[in-house]
C-alpha cells in the first residue's frame, strides 16, 4: 500500500534555523531516507519552498487567484513523502523514525489512491 506522509512544522521556526542546523536535519531525514530506499519502500520526497511563494486558487465563480497560502494555520505543510507500506502501524514507524531526524511539527500519514500516475520526471 502506498502512503503519503505529509510533514507540517511551523516555517517561521524552520526558517530561523542557521545553514549548519538546516543541513544537519537534512543529513539525519537523508540517513532514514537511505534507509527506505534500500528496502524498496522510498518514493518521492518533496521540500516545499516557503508559503510566501504560494498562489492559491479558489474556486469561485469567476475562479480568483491569491498569493499565499488560503489557510491560516500554526503550522504549515512543508514537504511529503510517498512510502510503501505494509499497513499502517509499519508507515507509523517511518514516521516515528522521520520524527526522531526532525523533531517537531507534526506527521500526517494517509492511504494514497492513484487517479493518475503522470508522467513527469523530476
Amino acid at each position: 500500500m502506498l502512503y503519503a506522509i505529509l510533514c507540517y512544522h511551523d516555517e517561521d521556526m524552520v526558517g530561523s534555523w542557521s545553514k549548519e542546523h538546516d543541513a544537519s536535519v537534512m543529513q539525519k531525514l537523508s540517513a532514514v531516507q537511505d534507509k527506505l530506499a534500500k528496502q524498496g519502500k522510498l518514493g518521492p520526497v518533496a521540500r516545499l519552498l516557503p508559503t510566501t511563494a504560494a498562489t492559491t486558487l479558489r474556486k469561485e465563480n469567476p475562479p480568483l487567484v491569491l498569493d499565499g497560502p488560503f489557510a491560516e494555520t500554526k503550522e504549515q505543510l512543508l514537504g511529503f513523502y510517498l512510502v510503501e507500506g505494509k499497513n499502517l502501524d509499519e508507515v507509523l514507524d517511518i514516521a516515528r523514525d522521520l520524527g526522531e531526524a526532525n523533531p517537531g511539527g507534526t506527521y500526517e500519514i494517509r492511504p494514497v489512491g492513484y487517479f493518475n500516475q503522470g508522467g513527469t520526471k523530476a
